[in-house]
């Protein structure tokens, strides 16, 4: 059971990139899917988190109106559009799996609190 993701790189202020996280050997759709991201030198932090059902989407304050999640289940893939992007983006951003995890906790869950995580994949914003 594998997450990859991909979509990072090097964009300016103000741009945008478009996040994958793609399922291998399970069903994205039966899992809370969450995005989080660690900068250099500070904690993983949440970013993003999507239903396995409803659809439901949840953000961390610091990016609420610029970032969006969402997920096409006939590709089993999650993915995380980010916009108006600011050099505070800069980090390595992982997604994670978990189908019991509580969906409205998931932006502000711990590691251990999600079965499946990816290896990340690096955004850097500068100018």
């Amino acid at each position: 059971l594998q997450l990859v993701e991909s979509g990072g790189g090097l964009v300016q202020p103000g741009g945008s990139l478009r996040l994958s996280c793609e399922g291998s050997g399970f069903t994205l759709d039966n899992f809370v899917i969450g995005w989080f991201r660690q900068a250099p030198g500070k904690e993983r932090e949440g970013v993003s988190c999507i239903s396995s059902s409803s659809g439901s989407t949840y953000y961390a304050d610091s990016v609420k109106g610029r970032f969006t999640i969402s997920r096409d289940n006939a590709k089993n893939t999650v993915y995380l559009q980010m916009n108006s992007l600011k050099v505070e983006d800069t980090a390595v951003y992982y997604c994670a799996a978990d189908a019991f995890i509580e969906q409205s906790m998931c932006v502000a869950a711990e590691y251990d609190d999600l079965d499946y995580w990816g290896k990340g994949t690096l955004v850097t914003v500068s100018s």
